[in-house]
């Protein structure tokens, strides 16, 4: 059997952020465990494919697409956007334009036309280089939470929290996928899946509480 196929819930996530903030540098090391000190500019957008298990006989496939930094290509990379179950806003930590930019990137997927919502996770980049650091960890928080998403500091280049920062964000979409937030639709590629969900209905309003990926 092709390994293609042998998965039960298909992801698209979108990756988002500045020009050299290490979007394809994370990828790379996550999707294939390699690092290298000098990559290419992304050019529109390339695709990675990555599965894991997030649960005993529970398979995920993962598609990335790693968008261009450069605004010339924003009217590309804005097609993958409705498509996406999940949205990495990534940053680097030793360049405070790329933070200050994460909230247009946010809006610009916010602003897409899109079926359903999006579960984000940002990302703040080159951890390794602590002492060019120009951007606080709890600064990073607070715009994580006005975003609704979590946060995490990664680094390529030593691999810290690379998988735990995509594992995070594929429980995130898994979770909102089986409370009813977001489902399978044959009009949208953001979800497919091989295997029914006995999905959690949405608490009514009046007796809701508030949940977030922050």
């Amino acid at each position: 059997m092709a390994v293609d196929s042998l998965w039960h819930h298909q992801f698209r996530i979108v990756m988002l952020g500045d020009s050299t903030v290490g979007k394809s540098s994370l990828l790379k090391r996550y999707a294939e465990g390699v690092f290298l000190d000098s990559m290419d500019q992304t050019v529109g957008v390339d695709f990675y494919v990555h599965f894991v298990e997030i649960e005993p006989n529970l398979r995920i496939k993962l598609q990335f697409w790693d968008t261009a930094g450069q605004e010339r290509f924003r009217s590309v990379t804005r097609s993958y956007y409705r498509n996406s179950a999940g949205g990495v806003l990534v940053f680097d930590l030793t360049n405070r334009a790329s933070f200050e930019n994460i909230k247009n990137w946010h809006q610009d997927v916010i602003d897409t036309v899109k079926p359903q919502p999006v579960v984000f996770l940002l990302i703040g980049h080159k951890s390794d280089l602590e002492a060019e650091r120009k951007v606080g960890q709890k600064e990073a928080e607070k715009l994580a939470n006005s975003l609704s998403a979590k946060y995490i500091e990664t680094s390529a280049k030593s691999n810290r929290n690379v998988k735990e920062a995509f594992q995070t964000l594929t429980l995130g979409i898994y979770e909102s996928l089986k409370s009813g937030k977001m489902w399978p639709d044959e009009h949208w590629d953001g979800i497919k899946s091989k295997r029914p969900l006995i999905t959690q209905p949405e608490v009514p309003a009046q007796g809701k509480t508030n949940k977030c990926w922050c």
